[in-house]
């Protein structure tokens, strides 16, 4: 049996209606969505934090249902229904049971165009969000990527928060919130996805009797701000915290260009890594391999973050001490710049292989197909078959590999961001110095 076939159809006002069948011909559960083309990147600086805002304001209620009703009618349809806002998409979804599609749908299509947005039902959720904004700077993972943004994008958009500032969460009103919502929720925009148990004509006929009077254009074209990318770093120096948490990154193309593939596996080559795991110093990664047997960091990990026209790929790192930050930047660097020159055919071919093994891996649960189906249907205009996802990672070969690295890494500027007892962190120019080799 073959993959399942991914069916797209648009409606008359524009909005896409995308589809894919479980693997499981008996599935009983389904995965709905909405994917809308927009977040913070579209926002200005006096109204950054908003698309996150609208996002909170959306579950509290419509003329046909209040907050509680809303959550007891998910409950009872045993369903699970979630929303997140990203730097440039912002998604609501459900799963639920098969049956329970239509009432999935029409949920979604209520709480996306007839939420009340009352004034006091705003003012209530700015304290929601600024304690929100307290517990997400408590998680220094979530505290050191923002940071690496803010400076790898310093004067744009794309380096602001996806929260943004107290101030305009304090500020921000239901006129704010309107005029976002006119200029950006609209039909060429909104992709509806469905995954699991899904029948398309079933899907598509849902979404053009609850969607189809969205509207094909808003009040304002909406604005992304192009990309600049600055080589920097921003460093702030606890030397009272536990540990020192290091993100390391060069700017990339973006979601369609080529290289997005071999950035895929050179994310796999270099690998990552917990102290909590044990045999890290016998991983094939060299990068892995001499950090886990050195003891100079608690864990690593590999990030390729892309958007629609630049990303960030790097390592980010966390240490228990900073004098370890050396000798971690070290093996970083010398990791990085190594593919510039020279590949490991083993260790390429074992990388392609558990890359594919992660893209099946996804296969199997209709949430993150229909992630797939909703994100691609905005990102590519397409759903990207998994065999030609399959068959990119297959012809990445060493050739591939090292003209992408010397594209991306080698004799680059970069962006750094540290936070912690990070007194022995080289200083810029040191780790710029690292990205080419002199060879004699």
């Amino acid at each position: 049996m073959g993959y399942p076939k991914t069916n797209v159809s648009t409606l008359g006002n524009g909005l896409r209606v995308a589809s894919e069948p479980g693997i499981e011909v008996d599935s009983q559960t389904a995965t709905v969505g909405v994917w809308i083309d927009t977040g913070s990147r579209y926002e200005t600086p006096a109204n950054n934090g908003v698309a996150h805002f609208l996002e909170h304001i959306l579950f509290k209620g419509t003329p046909t249902r209040s907050r509680v009703q809303l959550e007891q009618e998910v409950e009872n349809m045993g369903g699970h229904l979630n929303a997140y806002t990203s730097r440039e998409q912002t998604v609501f979804y459900a799963k639920v049971n098969k049956e329970n599609i239509p009432d999935a749908v029409e949920l979604l299509s209520d709480i996306l165009q007839n939420s009340n947005m009352s004034v006091d039902a705003i003012d209530r959720e700015r304290d929601v969000i600024v304690r929100e904004m307290a517990e997400i700077d408590s998680q220094m993972e979530e505290v050191i990527f923002d940071r690496l943004h803010q400076t790898a994008y310093r004067g744009t958009m794309l380096g602001r928060t996806i929260l943004g500032p107290e101030e305009n969460i304090r500020s921000i009103s239901k006129a704010d919130i309107e005029e976002y919502v006119n200029a950006h929720y609209i039909a060429p925009r909104m992709v509806v996805a469905g995954a699991g148990a899904v029948n398309h004509d079933q899907l598509v006929e849902l979404s053009e009797k609850h969607f189809g009077s969205v509207a094909a254009k808003g009040d304002n074209e909406p604005v992304m701000e192009a990309a600049r990318f600055t080589g920097s770093d921003i460093r702030v120096r606890y030397d009272d915290m536990p540990q020192a948490h290091v993100a390391y990154a060069f700017e990339t193309a973006g979601w369609c260009d080529p290289d997005n593939y071999p950035l895929m596996v050179i994310a796999n080559m270099l690998g990552s890594w917990d102290a909590q795991t044990t045999g890290g110093e016998h991983s094939s990664s060299p990068l892995v391999a001499n950090i886990a047997s050195q003891g100079q960091a608690t864990s690593i990990s590999t990030f390729n973050t892309q958007y629609s026209d630049t990303g960030l790929f790097g390592v980010y790192g966390v240490l228990n001490d900073g004098p370890g930050a050396n000798q971690l930047m070290y093996e970083i660097t010398n990791a990085m710049t190594g593919l510039c020159y020279a590949v490991d055919d083993v260790l390429l071919e074992e990388s392609k292989n558990q890359l594919k093994m992660n893209v099946l891996a996804q296969l199997d649960g209709s949430t993150a197909v229909c992630e797939d189906v909703g994100r691609q249907l905005l990102t590519y205009g397409r759903r990207i078959h998994p065999t030609e996802t399959l068959a990119r990672i297959d012809a990445v070969d060493t050739n591939a590999v090292k003209a992408c690295a010397n594209r991306y890494f080698y004799d680059r500027d970069f962006a750094l961001a540290g936070i912690g007892p990070i007194l022995e962190l080289p200083d810029y120019n040191w780790l710029r110095r690292k990205t080419y080799w002199l060879r004699y």
